[in-house]
């Protein structure tokens, strides 16, 4: 293998690592040319750790990098200490004030460029339509297309205003399952016309927000693609997002080492379907050895004829071009100017407020059916480290 092909296949990974500094093996990833990096709470500590470990980034890389992380507020957060963590979105759409989440998102995208990151892997636009989600749940920003589809497109529009990229999740649409795709592999049997009217309606408001990034997600949707989940789906990736909706942005994969993934089909097979679905990035979060492997795999598929060269470079110039307009347009900052500043205080009480005063609302109507987190509301625990949530 050339190493121009090999460094054009292992431009589409996007990697995790163990430690809170660069450490051997990843390295050795960067040096081999990997398009991304996603950190994780086994990773970050307060804002001048991040900073620094970003800056260990940038100099083993000497390039542009996509550096991405979870930080969607709620649960679901990976800096916390020091940093300004919002509410779930659960409460932000029980607010029902686009402004305020518009500048969420603004607040989200300033303190995460001023401590490195060029990429949010956020916002969830899965709707909560079914109550025993364990994956989506309070992650979601409500049932209602309408209501969702315009506080997401604030949302985005706060974040992308940072420069920072967005990344709506888990098309086209994971709310209706109860199933965890981190352990298991979800099917949705819903027919088209309903999907047309619900899950797809934030998805089609991001775009026209100007998302910069869309993620598939880890389950089968039975009325495209009853066979492959829509992350290997050449329907709903190219034939959907692409082609139907008209996404020109960057395509992220979710962690290919989750259950649904790494359990039925294997992270080998699985990103030589997702190129060819119309992937761009494909995330292998933990384990080196099949980061690796992805890559050996690509170039089997590639000299077999299974991938073509030109996807794997169509794929590396969506990459290259997010990560050249990253670096144009976030502008350095101190980040103690920023990280968990009074202003970004303020617009977290203020969507507290509303959403309590919602919630009081929610709470004498009967036909609300929300179970209440209003207890829950600003508190900053420490998730596992174990668990990836994207």
């Amino acid at each position: 293998m050339s190493d121009g092909l090999d460094r054009s296949i292992a431009k589409l990974l996007g990697v995790g690592f163990a430690s809170g500094s660069v450490d051997a093996s990843l390295r050795a990833l960067l040096d081999r040319g990997v398009g991304g990096v996603v950190l994780f709470s086994r990773n970050v500590g307060e804002p001048g750790q991040v900073a620094e470990l970003q800056r260990e980034l940038s100099e083993a890389a000497g390039r542009p990098l996509l550096r991405m992380v979870d930080q969607e507020g709620g649960r679901v957060a990976r800096l916390r200490e020091g940093f300004t963590v919002p509410p779930s979105m659960r409460a932000l759409g029980r607010a029902g004030d686009a402004d305020l989440a518009e500048a969420v998102g603004r607040l989200l995208g300033r303190e995460l460029a001023a401590v490195g990151f060029n990429v949010n892997l956020a916002p969830v636009l899965d709707l909560a339509t079914n109550g025993d989600s364990r994956v989506i749940g309070d992650r979601s920003l409500g049932t209602e297309p309408g209501a969702v589809s315009a506080m997401a497109g604030a949302l985005i529009r706060g974040i992308e205003s940072t420069g920072v990229a967005s990344c709506g999740k888990h098309f086209p649409g994971h709310g209706d399952t109860p199933v965890d795709s981190h352990v298991e592999l979800p099917r949705l049997g819903v027919s088209l016309e309903v999907m047309r009217r619900r899950e797809f309606v934030p998805f089609e408001a991001a775009i026209a927000a100007g998302v910069s990034t869309m993620m598939p997600g880890h389950l089968v949707i039975e009325a495209l693609d009853a066979a492959l989940p829509a992350t290997m789906s050449r329907s709903v990736v190219h034939g959907l997002l692409r082609e139907a909706m008209g996404f020109e942005g960057l395509i992220i994969s979710d962690d290919l080492e989750m259950g649904a993934i790494a359990e039925h089909f294997g992270v080998e097979r699985a990103v030589v379907a997702a190129v060819n679905a119309g992937v761009d990035l494909l995330m292998v979060s933990h384990r080196h050895d099949r980061v690796d492997a992805a890559i050996e795999a690509l170039r089997l598929a590639v000299e077999r004829g299974e991938v073509s060269r030109s996807r794997i470079e169509d794929a590396g110039r969506r990459i290259d071009r997010l990560a050249a307009r990253c670096v144009a347009k976030i502008q350095p900052t101190d980040w103690r100017a920023v990280v968990g500043c009074d202003e970004h205080r303020r617009v977290v009480d203020a969507v507290l407020k509303k959403a309590s005063i919602e919630e009081r609302g929610a709470a004498a109507d009967p036909t609300v059916g929300w179970r209440s987190d209003a207890a829950d509301f600003g508190r900053v625990k420490k998730p596992r480290a174990s668990k990836a949530r994207a």
